[in-house]
Order: structure tokens, then sequence, then C-alpha cells
């Protein structure tokens, strides 16, 4: 699964660049969502994603909640019609209460973790999770380099849950997919990569292509 993340996209065109990207193969979009306070940086919140569904009401739509209180916009991403929504647990208190919420609310529930977090830190949540976020940079901010160190993590969850989704996001693109596919992502989130190519079809081809070719190979 590809899924471009629009923080670089033309945010004032978001509607016409998020459908170009399901066009051009995308199959889910990625939607960073920051607080000024979780991370540095401040984005969009539920009423700029509610407009999006309102305009593409079919499309897979992944909130990634880089948020201090995530359970504060549950029911406001729900409301919106947010299939997936990846909170970070390092700022939650009790994470099993969370995604209680987010499935009673009607959506999926991803769990992310920054690059310093420990993958063992997840362990206990798997049984409520459908995904795993491993972020290969720093939450923030986009165009940053791919921190390769953070594939022990990925190739660790694919072994111990061979079942489970695992979503990395962070400088992936053509030049690092092949270590994230190898490591056992599954969903992948290319932003720059895809977004300011001159083919973005043609990325979103080859990172596909990349992840089916390491899932061939292992079964």
């Amino acid at each position: 699964m590809i899924g471009p993340s629009i923080l670089n996209a033309d945010l004032a065109q978001l509607c016409d660049e998020s459908q170009r990207l399901l066009d051009l193969g995308a199959d889910y979009l990625h939607l960073d969502v920051m607080d000024g306070h979780f991370v540095p940086n401040l984005t969009f919140g539920h009423p700029v994603v509610k407009c999006l569904r309102n305009k593409i009401p079919k499309a897979f739509f992944e909130t990634h909640m880089m948020v201090s209180k995530p359970e504060q916009w549950i029911e406001p991403m729900a409301e919106a019609k947010v299939d997936q929504y990846t909170f970070h647990v390092e700022p939650v208190q009790d994470v099993p209460e969370i995604c209680r919420k987010i499935k009673e609310a009607g959506m999926k529930v991803g769990l992310a973790i920054k690059p310093g977090t420990s993958v063992d830190v997840v362990k206990d949540y798997l049984d409520f999770a459908d995904l795993v976020l491993i972020m290969t940079v720093e939450p923030g901010f986009g165009g940053q380099k791919f921190m390769a160190d953070m594939m022990p993590k990925v190739a660790w969850l694919r072994e111990n849950y061979p079942d489970l989704n695992i979503e990395v996001d962070g400088g992936v693109g053509p030049s690092t997919i092949d270590q994230c596919s190898k490591a056992g992502a599954n969903w992948i989130v290319s932003g720059t990569a895809v977004i300011k190519a001159d083919d973005p079809k043609s990325v979103i081809s080859s990172l596909k292509k990349s992840v089916q070719t390491a899932i061939d190979l292992k079964n």
C-alpha cells in the first residue's frame, strides 16, 4: 500500500493534488496533522479533512496525528469520515483507552512511534492495533533524510507479528524503498519523492514493485 503524504503538495490545491495522486496509483492518502506542540510545526485539522472528504468520498484516509492529546480529535476526525486514525503513543497515558475510543468511533487504529522510542513500547498494545507506524525521520517536517537505523524495528515487528501492517514514514523514495521492503514494511508513506518527482506515477509504481517483490520472496 503506497500512501503519499500530502504535506509537500500545494495545499492551496489540496483537493486537485490529492485526486491526482490517487489517479496516478496511490492506494491511500496520508494526512499529517500537527498541533505545534507535540511537534514544532502546524498543519491542518479536521475542518480541512472534512472538506477534502466531501470532494473525494471513496479514498482511504489515514490521519497521522502528531498531537499531544490524540483523544481530543477522535470524534471530529470520525465525523470527517477518516478511515484510520494513527496516533503517537509517546504523550499518551492510557493507550488501550485511546484505541478503544477510536474503534468505537468506527475507525481503524494505528500506533506510531518516533525514532527515539523503542519498538518494545508497542508490544503490549498490538492486540488493539491495525497498523504500527515506524517513523524513519523525526516527525514534524517533510524532506528529511531517511534513517536506515530504524529498519531493525520494522524487521523485529515483521518477524514476531507476521500478519501486522507495518508502515514507514520519512525520507522514503526510490533510493530507500528496498531497505524498507526487505525489513518487512508493507505500507509506505512517501511525500517529497512522489510529489516532487517528474513522473510521480513511475515512482509510485516502483515503490509498489519493491514491496511486492519482497513479499513474494518471503512467501
